[in-house]
């Protein structure tokens, strides 16, 4: 083990003969050297300049959001036609195509200067709460949102027709084509009722119910913000989970708290009638043909209520009313989301299990759609004409199709799984956060939604390539109200050849299980692009964390590779790559243990290798030891007496001369060629771990800044510095606060400058941003307002889509018909798994037999060409004699093509079952039918075919040919199926008589 060797910052300047840090300094640019030619009177004025950068000019630095930090309160609404549905993100509203599930339109509402009713409101304001689409324009959608507004939007122009100020935040709304021109909204009262209970005073949102006209006031009528002629109130409530109307219109229900709310829309001005609910109502639905309706509550439990009648007239002053309800149990926590079917025989219900269930009400009988992948948020039905289908938001902001008729997942849509889902809690804002670039991919290596996996997505087509799971786990909901603690994913780093992936998932102890904690190690598939386990390396460092890893940078050879790591036991170790010969003459590679450090009793914090991976620096307690990682020697020690806990210390510059050093509120730049310190910076808040330019002399400190009050947005202040002085080069802003950052390579990744500063951050809130200089991310197709012109019917994919394949269902119409035999070579045959598939539906959705006899007959039979047919004439001389009996049945001549593959009986006499039920049809004898050639696979003009083709027997003979049955079958179990009548005596050919010979072709 080296021994330590502690060397301060006040120690003067040698050349550290024989060791990597000479050079590295053989790589400073000569600007950067010149720089360093500071005046000593300047340097030591530095630390009291510090005070000068509060007075600094901040600027915003530029950002974009690469995915929506988490799922909408908003259930997804399908268009009339159910050819695109709406899915609310923030202030937009984004048109996504069902047929394919991407994004053709984004309408987002023009920004106003004073937004009504936002006053004591949070940040987001604008927020869309409430979408429905017109019941009198199946092309218009009316939205609700937190800033006061009722929007009016044709969907079809992406243009805003007409915006209603309310001047009160709206919860929800709800409209029906009974009531032209207005609509029900569910809006913040501006006053809240406080109690008080064990000397602690809590406060509950109060909602109001209005009926609202969007027909404007004369005065404002020509304004941009326009102002209802009339506004009804129809009661008053606890805050909002529900609002909807009948469907015959007759009647108002809100749901909110331990109640629901009943108006009768016939006389609103009598108000809400109050039924006492035992539990807290989560969720409402109306059923779409009797007059009741579902609610869902906190337990899980789901009530019918049978409450809407004339009784509900008679009011009794101070009495809150019950009613005759039906109880539906199965969920174990509460019900998200209800939805009926639209003939009513069917309820869907989904919550935090993930499972998404569904009710036959006349039964009780239930079925489940289990492992969805998420807590399911919303459930909605699509229901266009052809099959239905179920689509489901999920707490992860993704949406799945579910196919009614086999109850299976039959499509996803999905950008970044980022937010926690509910079944867990969310990690505090000082846990690690995995984020890594994969430069091979040019990918970002992200957190999911689920703690214990990772996610790749793709920058440049805003797509979500793949998740992978680092630790196979249950995805159940908690047992009881304890959450259950998943395994989480805590470190992800990646080499410089993108080949390798280190990652550290961990598991708390608990009652029930023990702690775990586990290194894995992935290798990179170049030919499937995905990432494959080649080792497990259990408990790393004991029970304890890993507090760092790192892959040395620079390795030209697998045996130059290695895998730094600490923990909180003290350890400092290294790992290399072992190459094993396996018995197939094949060699095996595995991570094994190389070293193993440690400083003292300090405990590291955190690890970083050199740019030219020549060395290796661990912060431990107050100090820096820095190793040369091919002895394991300690080369230097750096005391930091400014600051008593260093948190981590990375190198600076492309040669790595600089070590920038930050504890909780300081940084400090060491100069590793001088041995001096060149300045330290006090924060007056608390500071994240400095983020260094992959290529400049440049590095980023972040300050995190509190709100002074909870109506303020957290932010982030950037300071950019350079090691030539400590004072920031700039100061930028960012309206958020940061879980974690790393920057992003110049090129492969975005359209920005160079030289530039461009990072990737996670934010408190789950979001994936870029952020820096001159930000350009490439946008997304459908970002923008645009209108929808394409037909959306083309792509939708269909039961007979199925059945028969796509290309059965291409437009020939348009393609330039040169012969006949080209188009036929448009027609593609069945395959066996194409066949097979149409009968993995249930029976009453497998279309007539008859609708599928040509299409299979297509697919085994072969056209008979002209070529083919002139060497069956080329044939005719080789003929032999043989005698036929005088009353023999004539038999058809039985010819064509043999198979490529072998027909056996049982197939044949299926056939022929089929032949006879749905084929065949005997002509009357007036019809006469006109002769055609037996040519192979040609079916007659009737679509007989009229022979079983393809077949070769044995030359019939007489004794053979009087043991045929009646029904046509011949002991040899293939059938003989007549295409027309026997001919009678006289019109038999003079060829065929008793003593007559025939010429019989050789096949």
């Amino acid at each position: 083990m080296p021994v330590a060797v502690d060397r301060t910052r006040i120690m003067t300047a040698s050349d550290p003969h024989g060791t990597p840090a000479k050079a590295a300094a053989q790589d400073i640019p000569s600007t950067v050297q010149q720089q360093q030619g500071l005046n000593p009177r300047k340097r030591r004025n530095m630390k009291a300049k510090g005070k000068e950068i509060e007075d600094a000019a901040e600027e915003a630095w530029s950002w974009k959001a690469l995915t929506d930090s988490s799922a909408s309160r908003v259930p997804p609404t399908f268009t009339k036609d159910g050819s695109y549905f709406f899915s609310a993100t923030g202030p937009s509203v984004k048109i996504h195509s069902v047929a394919t599930g991407e994004v053709v339109s984004t309408l987002t509402p023009p920004p106003m200067s004073v937004a009504a009713g936002a006053a004591g409101s949070s940040a987001q304001t604008d927020v869309v709460t409430a979408a429905v689409v017109s019941p009198h324009n199946p092309f218009q959608l009316i939205t609700g949102s937190l800033d006061g507004y009722v929007r009016v939007w044709d969907f079809l122009d992406a243009a805003l027709l007409q915006t209603i100020a309310i001047a009160q935040p709206i919860f929800h709304l709800a409209a029906h084509e009974r009531f032209r021109e207005h609509v029900f909204v569910a809006a913040a009262r501006p006053t809240k009722k406080k109690t008080s209970k064990a000397h602690v005073a809590t406060a509950e949102d109060n909602v109001a119910v209005l009926r609202v006209a969007l027909k404007p006031t004369v005065a404002t009528a020509g304004a941009p913000v326009q102002i209802s002629s009339e506004v009804m109130g129809v009661g008053k409530t606890r805050s909002t989970t529900g609002l909807a109307i009948s469907p015959s219109g007759a009647w108002l229900v809100a749901t909110a708290g331990h109640k629901a709310y009943v108006c009768q829309t016939a006389n609103i001005k009598a108000g809400f009638t109050k039924f006492v609910s035992p539990e807290r109502l989560t969720c409402l639905a109306f059923h779409p043909l009797e007059e009741y309706f579902a609610t869902g509550d906190a337990t899980g439990c789901i009530r019918l209520w049978y409450c809407l009648n004339e009784s509900i007239a008679i009011k009794t002053p101070g009495v809150e009313k019950t009613a005759q309800t039906t109880t539906l149990h199965w969920h174990a926590h509460a019900v998200s989301s209800l939805t009926f079917t639209p003939n009513g025989a069917y309820l869907l219900s989904g919550g935090e299990e993930a499972v998404l269930v569904i009710w036959q009400l006349h039964t009780g009988k239930k079925e489940f759609v289990p492992r969805v992948g998420s807590p399911i948020v919303h459930v909605a039905l699509l229901n266009n004409g052809g099959e239905e289908e179920y689509l489901l938001g999920l707490a992860d902001a993704s949406f799945v199709f579910i196919r009614a008729s086999t109850l299976k997942i039959s499509r996803s849509i999905a950008r970044i799984k980022l937010d926690p889902a509910i079944s867990h809690d969310r990690p505090s804002t000082s846990t690690a956060v995995p984020l890594a670039v994969h430069s091979l991919s040019s990918t970002l290596i992200l957190p999911s939604s689920h703690p214990s996996s990772l996610q790749t997505f793709s920058p440049s087509t805003s797509r979500l390539l793949s998740e992978l799971e680092v630790s196979p786990s249950n995805r159940v909901s908690r047992r009881d109200e304890k959450p259950l603690q998943p395994s989480r994913v805590e470190r992800a780093v990646l080499s410089d050849s993108g080949d390798w992936m280190a990652t550290i998932d961990s598991r708390e102890a608990d009652e029930s299980f023990r702690a775990e904690v586990y290194m894995k190690i992935w290798q990179w598939d170049r030919k499937a692009g995905f990432w494959i386990l080649n080792t497990r390396i259990d408990r790393p460092h004991g029970l304890t964390k890993v507090s760092g890893v790192a892959f040395r940078p620079c390795a030209r050879t697998q045996d130059d590779l290695l895998l730094a790591t600490t923990g909180e036991d003290g350890h400092i170790k290294t790992w290399r790559i072992r190459s094993v010969k396996t018995k197939s003459e094949g060699v095996e590679e595995f991570w094994v243990p190389r070293s193993t450090l440690r400083f003292r009793d300090e405990i590291p914090r955190d690890i970083s290798w050199s740019p030219d991976g020549s060395l290796l620096a661990v912060p431990l307690g107050g100090h820096v030891a820095i190793y040369d990682p091919e002895t394991n020697a300690l080369c230097q020690v750096v005391t930091c007496a400014e600051c008593k806990t260093v948190s981590s210390a990375q190198f600076v510059g492309s040669s790595g001369r600089y070590l920038a050093i930050n504890g909780p509120r300081d940084v400090l730049l060491w100069d590793l060629v001088s041995q001096s310190l060149r300045w330290h910076y006090h924060s007056q808040t608390a500071i994240e771990r400095p983020v260094v330019h992959p290529d400049e002399y440049q590095f980023a400190v972040l300050e995190r800044i509190s709100s002074a009050t909870n109506a303020d947005a957290p932010s982030t202040r950037i300071l950019l510095f350079q090691p030539h002085s400590s004072l920031p080069t700039a100061i930028r802003t960012l309206p958020f606060h940061l879980r974690s950052a790393i920057p992003v390579p110049s090129t492969g990744f975005f359209p920005t400058d160079p030289a530039g500063f461009t990072l990737v951050g996670v934010t408190d809130s789950w979001s994936v941003v870029v952020f820096g200089d001159d930000v350009q991310v490439p946008e997304e197709e459908g970002a923008s307002a645009q209108g929808i012109t394409q037909d959306a019917n083309v792509g939708k994919r269909t039961l007979f889509h199925d059945i028969f394949g796509a290309s059965a269902f291409a437009d020939l119409a348009t393609a330039p018909s040169t012969s006949a035999s080209a188009s036929t070579s448009t027609a593609q045959p069945w395959k066996g798994k194409e066949v097979a598939s149409a009968f993995d539906a249930p029976a009453h959705l497998v279309p007539p037999l008859e609708t599928l006899f040509d299409t299979v007959m297509s697919g085994f039979l072969t056209l008979r060409t002209p070529e083919d047919d002139a060497e069956g004439q080329d044939r005719d001389g080789e003929d032999m004699d043989v005698d036929e009996a005088m009353d023999a049945v004539p038999q058809p001549a039985r010819g064509g093509l043999s198979l490529d593959r072998v027909v056996d009986r049982q197939e044949m006499n299926g056939f022929v079952e089929l032949f006879m039920q749905c084929a065949i049809k005997v002509p009357t004898e007036s019809r006469s039918l006109p002769t055609f050639p037996q040519i192979n696979g040609a079916h007659k003009p009737n679509g007989v075919p009229p022979h079983v083709n393809g077949i070769r027997t044995a030359p019939s003979t007489p004794a053979v040919a009087s043991k045929s049955k009646a029904n046509g079958v011949t002991p040899n179990g293939h059938a003989h199926t007549p295409s027309r009548p026997p001919p009678t005596p006289s019109d038999e050919s003079p060829a065929v008589k008793a003593g007559k010979k025939r010429k019989k072709s050789i096949g």
